[in-house]
């Protein structure tokens, strides 16, 4: 267990962060990963991969790279980054399903990969490196802004509630017909059945899309934005003019779209179907809009005093709840439906010292040492009783390494 004393020095965190990221290494042939949890998550995902480059970054910078390295290996010709690579197949869970390849997934999430690459290399250049992927990332951000976005909206749809990377989250219920009450497996049932359907279309995106499951969410489509501005910065590093343009001018026609289509009553809402009908769900969404600087400050000023610190909603001694307290849906142990989860305690914390809420990002920085302090790194923690559930030796925690500043 972590000294808190300690932990707020840092040197003790890093260590025992630097000693779960090298228990979850693992190696196939000439590539190198890391597995979220050894026992739950044996294989590698796309956006844990780029947590792990960020904190990796801070004490083992060679592993941070081959960390992207890896997943831009198993990229679909088409430019898609599969949200799940089998290196090495383990009978465990229903990871397999009915995906068109057997090695990788054929869906995506959240596309983190680009800030993650600048990030490292911002704490350690090396031209080399971002010269070597530059192509593979301009090609995936390329598939996301033309291949998920059929009708030129200027905003990024999802074809399963998996490429959120928040499987369960209500945000997600309307799409697929789950009543507020359904359970953990209930869910997945349904998940797993729209792969199915998704497989019959062929992974088609428009098709799947217009038949089947056409969400655009608040959060993936953040982190878009956040990260086609990464790629500009690379872009232009590199000295491509037409990927920073490509890049800078996707960025701002995401954001305007983003304002033009999704926001109502102060916050962002994701939304669903041809006619973005706005799924109207109180979650960590709110948030995540100030990482990409969407809102004004007098808008983040109102969401910080309607949600942020409301305890009856989202704020908790133990962090901000994944879906709000008082939606019909919330379950304090219920996976994404309201446990604190230390990611996207990260995208609010960086959000939050963006706006220059400090001492608001103070509490949610402390909160998580708290955490971890008592139960060290798990996977997700409940919001009334602080207990941790989930998996062990889970290697989101280490993301606390980049909140310290």
């Amino acid at each position: 267990m972590l000294g808190l004393v300690a932990i707020l020095s840092g040197m003790s965190l890093e260590a025992e962060a630097e000693q779960l990221l090298r228990k979850n290494r693992r190696w196939y042939k000439q590539h190198q990963y890391t597995v979220p949890s050894p026992e739950v998550y044996p294989y590698q995902w796309l956006w844990d991969s780029c947590f792990h480059a960020i904190a990796l970054c801070y004490f083992d910078p060679i592993a941070a790279r081959n960390e992207l390295r890896s997943l831009l290996a198993m990229q679909y010709e088409d430019g898609m980054i599969p949200h799940m690579i089998f290196w090495r197949k383990i009978a465990h869970r229903p990871y397999f399903l009915a995906w068109e390849n057997q090695s990788k997934s054929s869906i995506t999430q959240p596309p983190m990969i680009a800030y993650a690459a600048w990030e490292v290399h911002r704490k350690h250049p090396e031209d080399a490196f971002l010269e070597e992927i530059y192509e593979p990332l301009l090609k995936y951000y390329r598939y996301l802004v033309e291949r998920r976005d059929p009708i030129d909206e200027h905003l990024i749809g999802l074809i399963n509630p998996d490429e959120s990377g928040e499987d369960n989250s209500p945000r997600f219920d309307a799409a697929i017909g789950a009543a507020s009450d359904i359970s953990f497996f209930g869910h997945m049932f349904e998940r797993n059945k729209l792969v199915e359907k998704n497989r019959s279309c062929g992974f088609n995106e428009e098709i799947c899309m217009r038949e089947n499951f056409w969400v655009r969410d608040v959060p993936f489509n953040v982190i878009t934005i956040r990260n086609l501005q990464a790629l500009g910065h690379i872009a232009s590093f590199l000295g491509h003019k037409q990927g920073e343009h490509f890049a800078t001018t996707h960025a701002k026609l995401m954001r305007d779209a983003m304002r033009a289509t999704m926001f109502e009553d102060g916050v962002f809402w994701s939304t669903m179907g041809q006619d973005n009908q706005k799924i109207k769900i109180h979650s960590w969404s709110h948030f995540i809009p100030m990482f990409a600087d969407l809102y004004t400050k007098a808008e983040a000023d109102a969401v910080m005093k309607t949600h942020f610190r409301n305890d009856q909603t989202f704020r908790s001694s133990f962090g901000i709840r994944s879906v709000s307290k008082q939606e019909p849906s919330y379950r304090s142990d219920g996976f994404w439906r309201g446990p604190i989860w230390l990611g996207p305690q990260w995208f609010i914390y960086k959000g939050l010292r963006a706006y220059g809420y400090k001492e608001d990002a103070m509490f949610v920085r402390d909160a998580m040492y708290q955490n971890v302090e008592q139960s060290n790194f798990r996977e997700y923690f409940n919001p009334e009783t602080g207990e941790a559930l989930g998996a062990r030796r889970f290697s989101w925690g280490t993301l606390l390494l980049d909140m310290r500043d």
